[in-house]
């Protein structure tokens, strides 16, 4: 009936992973502890992560044309004593290039048991939400990033120029690029310090896709950084400019 255990048993539909797609494959993972988690996913059409109150680490390959999603894909889950690794591989005849344009992934994590999180994966669409960690390390390849309900730092390592929607900040998110140039869109009310480090990096800022003085707070304690060499981070809000 399209309802895990995990939902059963808390009563909560796990809403995020709950689209329907005609070929799935799905593997899920008891955890115990807190754990750090180490994920290699590779490549993806849209990759999902998200956070929820179970005790399992779920991961689902899903495709509306890749029929042999099932035998084209291994999902190795390694478990010790203070870490958890999830590599997905692919195999048979599947390319990343095929794997970019076909799959979606949806990976859920324990937010009772993750605290320190590693992801690395080259998707066009990744979409981070509902998660309460210390840190999230992405190592990816994306040109759009979706922030949503986390707590703690994102720490996002791309040289592609990026779009990034935020619709809240609770921590930090930190940004490393080499000759790149990105935005961030963040909500009018939120209020943040903003620092550029590096060679050549600079921060701007727009207000209703217009250029305006800085609306930083350099006294908040959420913070949006730039990291790198040669490279630029536009933060881009609308209405009421952020205080």
């Amino acid at each position: 009936m399209g309802v895990s255990v995990d939902e059963l048993i808390s009563g909560e539909k796990d809403n995020r992973g709950q689209r329907n797609f005609s070929f799935e494959s799905n593997t899920e993972y008891d955890i115990d502890e807190i754990k750090r988690c180490d994920m290699k996913l590779g490549g993806a059409k849209k990759l999902v992560i998200y956070g929820y109150d179970g005790e399992k680490i779920g991961v689902r390959l899903a495709s509306d044309s890749v029929e042999t999603v099932q035998s084209d894909f291994k999902v190795k889950i390694d478990d010790t004593r203070k870490r958890i690794d999830v590599d997905v591989s692919r195999k048979n005849d599947m390319t990343e290039a095929k794997a970019k344009e076909e799959i979606t992934i949806f990976v859920k994590l324990p937010n009772p048991y993750t605290k320190k999180i590693e992801i690395a994966a080259n998707a066009e669409i990744v979409e981070i939400a509902d998660l309460e960690c210390d840190s999230i390390e992405l190592d990816v390849k994306t040109r759009e990033m979706n922030l949503s309900n986390i707590v703690g730092t994102v720490e996002i390592n791309c040289n592609l120029d990026m779009n990034i929607t935020c619709d809240s900040l609770n921590g930090a998110v930190e940004i490393n690029q080499v000759s790149a140039t990105s935005k961030i869109w963040i909500p009018g009310d939120i209020s943040f310090a903003a620092i550029a480090r590096g060679v050549g990096t600079n921060i701007y800022y727009e207000c209703d896709g217009n250029t305006c003085d800085s609306f930083c707070n350099t006294d908040s304690e959420n913070l949006i950084e730039l990291n790198g060499i040669k490279s630029e981070l536009v933060i881009c809000t609308s209405g009421q400019e952020a205080k």
